[in-house]
């Protein structure tokens, strides 16, 4: 069939197949690019690497990039769905896929579980295929990204997107027509704070390495790292401050309760720069600061995306002999975004922008080409008008 892009707002109902592929393709030569200097570096190096939410945005380049520059086996785990009748797979299905194919031709080992993370079955099943392929892992990479979570007791969470103690109202960018509008968002209730912190917060990353060490299924030493973010003051409302905010902290402070529980295992939470990806999309505010950002950060050089990095992460960071982090105790990968003067330049247009000079001031054509990317749209050489079997 002929695939087209069938979005609505921050959601896309459709995938391609073929662009999914090259997508894929095309972070894998990066990240092999980039693999030749770190290989002659002799930095530390990883082998056995566990990716839970490994089938899009930091989840997948973080696969790619143990795969490709360390050369190292993966095990990726991921909730997506394969294709029915006219309905075409979800774009992490072919990413996966994609991955699984290429990585497999270059002689790494490669597999990919498909279900709820959250749940006792797959974290099971992963153990189990870690002992019998692998014996351990060691380095985890937690990057679960779901709006809802069933916990082992049964009790079902709904994560929400709100401000904490106040409603806060900002400019942000109508998705369906480019226009930069006021949207508010309303304070969330004590339960919908502890429902988001049970999705979105660290509960479940512990669960992981608790089981992991239970079956004696992670190396001495083992490495394991959540991501997280932060943003500038001016998203403080409704991130950093806000409900996701609120299990982000949680998430920081997991990373300790690891750290305290374990002597021989490290957890790190990575601050990440700002991208587009299906949540990021959803988050009022976001879209309008990221179009600015691309432009900002572009014209100085100084742009990347998931997989410059995750790159990044596995060379400069832990792939060091010591891993370089911040007061708190945090790997900052958005060091580059919150640069003071690449802030002040965000600022200076986010205060002038309006419907009439959006596309002067930012960059909507980046932030769509980043948006319909993750669906395996907009991806040169491929022949959109092409039959292709999905």
């Amino acid at each position: 069939m002929i695939v087209e892009p069938k979005s609505k707002g921050f959601i896309c109902t459709t995938a391609h197949p073929t662009g999914c592929y090259k997508n894929v393709e095309e972070q894998i030569a990066y990240a092999k690019e980039t693999a030749k200097s770190f290989a002659a570096d002799k930095k530390r190096t990883w082998k056995k690497v566990l990716v839970i939410g490994a089938s899009t945005g930091y989840g997948l380049a973080s696969r790619i990039a143990a795969a490709f520059t360390c050369k190292a086996d993966t095990i990726g785990v991921m909730y997506e769905r394969p294709a029915a009748g006219k309905r075409t797979a979800t774009a992490g299905w072919y990413n996966t896929a994609a991955f699984d194919k290429i990585a497999n031709e270059a002689g790494l080992y490669s597999k990919s579980v498909n279900g709820d993370a959250f749940s006792d079955e797959i974290k099971k099943e992963v153990i189990g295929t870690i002992k019998r392929d692998w014996g351990k892992a060691d380095l985890v990479i937690y990057s679960l990204a779901a709006p809802r979570r069933i916990t082992p007791d049964g009790n079902s969470y709904t994560s929400v997107l709100k401000t904490v103690d106040e409603a806060f109202t900002t400019k942000s960018l109508n998705l369906n027509n480019n226009e930069v509008v006021t949207a508010t968002l309303e304070p969330a209730t004590e339960e919908e704070i502890e429902a988001t912190v049970k999705v979105m917060g660290g509960e479940d990353w512990e669960l992981w390495i608790d089981a992991l060490k239970e079956a004696d299924a992670l190396e001495k030493d083992a490495l394991t790292i959540a991501y997280s973010y932060i943003g500038p003051e001016l998203t403080y409302p409704i991130y950093y401050s806000g409900t996701i905010g609120q299990a982000k902290k949680h998430v920081l402070e997991t990373s300790r309760k690891i750290n305290e529980k374990y002597a021989d295992v490290k957890a790190y939470v990575s601050v990440n720069k700002a991208v587009v990806t299906q949540s990021s999309s959803a988050i009022p505010a976001v879209p309008l600061y990221l179009s600015i950002m691309y432009k900002v950060m572009k014209e100085q050089r100084l742009h990347e995306g998931c997989i410059e990095q995750m790159v990044r992460l596995f060379t400069e960071k832990i792939g060091a002999k010591e891993i370089p982090l911040d007061e708190e105790g945090r790997i900052r990968l958005d060091d580059r975004e919150m640069k003071p003067e690449i802030q002040k330049a965000i600022m200076k247009i986010w205060d002038e922008v309006s419907t009439e000079n959006v596309k002067e001031l930012c960059d909507i054509e980046g932030y769509w080409d980043d948006f319909f990317r993750m669906f395996g749209f907009r991806m040169p050489g491929v022949d959109y008008g092409a039959d292709v079997e999905v």
